[in-house]
């Protein structure tokens, strides 16, 4: 055990900043050695806006991880989302030398990274390249071409890309805070990482990240991401609702929200009063909790709303035999779970990074608010796993004179759903 590989995950969200220090047991479970977090001031919807804020709560976090895990945090895997990602299908195609020879992962390599040199708007940066199904001599629907003979290879790619000023406040706070950044990872794949089980993902599920500034929807079916959106609200504008609502402070609305919120007014109790302090020589102020419900359940119904009508554009409403799995900050919300299938008609359960936690120093961490934070240290893992193969990849075969290429994985996303063989992502909006 001594041996074994540490991983940290960090994620700068809108409202957290959360850094975990994890290891794999010898049963393959993930141990939380150390947990940080800070409130995040310098982030607004999942963007970087004030870098010396959120140098220093990055280092507070992860102070305070250190000192729980007693591990000298240097190198760290950081998730990136917030409406400025965009993605685009392109097509991409090779002519090989000779049908006798059977196609290489160099081939494909290089099919892939033909993709790195598409003209792609100003001001942005390619993060992802992502190969579908391919296609060998016109032949469709392939999954993993190597070994096979043929002289035209194609497949269709999506491409990610992100506003580089986006890319490089992130690298800059991070760098700034004397950490170094290994891998960047999309952070709804990360929380599906964590809260998602195989036989969901081949099933065809709806994973719906409601955070602080944003809502993220992931759409998998047969093991591929098949659609993400981002929704521009999240739990923050649930706040600013009773804040306006209620005639409250704004950490009085964020405190009536996660102790006493629910999502169903119906559920609630008409004659359950909660006395909130005045303001000096003010007497306290009394709130209906079932009036606290109804400003809740309005707001989540219209975030509700816009996730099913990403879903029912998708394409992939009636493929969902995972349904839908609720998780982020946000999910906690008492009725959610019955909210969710009474507007959306599939069945919802709310998403917990339990499955692969094993025995952990911090209890807090198994809550939903923290599933992208395990789903980065997983991440880590994943490409971890993934170098270690491409080192045997390498080595010679026997009874084969050709050399094995290693699998050159230039993109974290493709390293951590190699087993899923690729991913497809959609319709990612600046706005509703």
């Amino acid at each position: 055990m001594e041996d074994q590989q540490i991983i940290v995950g960090l994620d700068i969200g809108t409202t957290k900043i959360c850094a975990i220090v994890g290891r794999k047991n010898e049963y393959g479970k993930l141990e939380v050695l150390g947990m940080g977090k800070a409130v995040s001031d310098g982030v607004i919807r999942g963007i970087v806006t004030n870098i010396d804020k959120t140098i220093n709560s990055i280092r507070k976090a992860v102070a305070i991880a250190e000192e729980q895990s007693g591990i000298d945090i240097r190198v760290v895997n950081v998730g990136i989302a917030g409406q400025h990602i965009r993605s685009s299908v392109h097509h991409g195609s090779i002519i090989r030398d000779s049908i006798d020879d059977e196609i290489t992962v160099e081939d494909v390599n290089r099919l892939t990274n033909d993709m790195y040199k598409i003209v792609i708007p100003p001001g942005s940066e390619i993060i992802h390249v992502m190969p579908q199904d391919y296609i060998v001599d016109y032949e469709e629907g392939i999954k993993d071409p190597v070994g096979m003979s043929g002289i035209r290879l194609e497949a269709d790619f999506h491409v990610i890309t992100a506003q580089t000023n986006a890319i490089n406040n992130i690298n800059k706070c991070v760098r700034r805070a004397g950490l170094e950044i290994d891998n960047l990872v999309l952070e709804p794949l990360a929380s599906s990482l964590a809260v998602l089980s195989d036989e969901e993902k081949e099933a065809g599920v709806c994973l719906v990240d409601i955070g602080g500034g944003t809502t993220d929807v992931a759409i998998f079916h047969e093991n591929i991401i098949r659609h993400t959106s981002v929704i521009p609200f999240g739990g923050n504008i649930i706040t600013n609702d009773i804040k306006d609502g209620c005639n409250v402070l704004n950490h009085q609305a964020e405190l009536l929200k996660t102790r006493f919120g629910q999502a169903l007014a119906e559920m609630a109790n008409a004659n359950e009063i909660i006395s909130i302090p005045g303001l000096k020589n003010r007497d306290p102020k009394e709130i209906s909790i079932k009036n606290l419900a109804g400003i809740i359940e309005a707001r989540m119904e219209e975030i509700i709303e816009m996730v099913h009508t990403k879903i029912i554009t998708s394409g992939y409403e009636n493929k969902l035999a995972g349904g839908v799995v609720v998780t982020g900050g946000g999910s906690q919300l008492v009725s959610l779970k019955q909210l969710f299938e009474y507007m959306t008609g599939l069945d919802v359960r709310i998403g917990y990074p339990n499955e692969h936690l094993g025995k952990s120093k911090v209890d807090i961490i198994k809550s939903p608010m923290f599933a992208t934070s395990v789903g980065l240290v997983l991440c880590g893992y994943k490409a971890l796993d993934d170098r270690e193969n491409r080192i045997v990849d390498s080595k010679p075969q026997k009874g084969n004179d050709k050399v094995r290429k290693a699998k050159s994985t230039d993109s974290i996303l493709k390293k951590i759903l190699e087993k899923t063989k690729g991913i497809l992502i959609d319709d990612i909006e600046d706005n509703n």
